[in-house]
């Protein structure tokens, strides 16, 4: 009976659906980009969260991946993915919701995203860029430290 809440339902999180609102892979310098180098190029990724309500108990989740490899100043290409979510969330208290839409959701659909990334590069001529798993958790903290810290130096 701990789980339950005080209406007696169960806690429940459930995908309703999932997208791709956005995808973009690009290689300026092909086909010279595409041949084989002494080294392998700096790769640069940049992940952010977005949650938005759709109505009491669903919410858009957005996680926004930015991928870039470079052999000097030379892009060797490009890809953006903006991938959703759309959740029902339902009986979980109110301090729960923050970290569930920005831990738990990006969690569920990231491996979808990165699958999508890897294919990508490897349809654009690379090999398969394979996004090491990512510590929302420590993303959230960070981002929620962040934020405490504008409102602090706002007052």
């Amino acid at each position: 009976m701990a789980n339950e809440t005080s209406n007696g339902a169960s806690p429940s999180l459930t995908i309703l659906a999932q997208y791709m609102k956005d995808l973009s892979f690009e290689v300026p310098g092909a086909p010279r980009s595409l041949q084989a180098r002494d080294r392998a190029p700096d790769i640069n990724i940049n992940v952010n969260v977005n949650a938005n309500p759709l109505s009491e108990s669903d919410f858009d989740v957005v996680l926004s991946l930015n991928a870039e490899a470079k052999d000097g100043d030379k892009i060797l290409f490009h890809c953006e993915l903006v991938y959703g979510g759309v959740f029902r969330i339902t009986g979980f208290p109110q301090e729960h919701m923050l970290p569930i839409l920005f831990i738990e959701c990006p969690r569920l659909i990231f491996p979808f995203a990165r699958q999508i990334i890897a294919d990508a590069t490897r349809n654009g001529g690379f090999p398969p860029l394979m996004i090491d798993p990512i510590d929302f958790a420590q993303m959230f903290t960070q981002r929620m430290a962040e934020e405490q810290q504008r409102s602090q130096t706002a007052n």
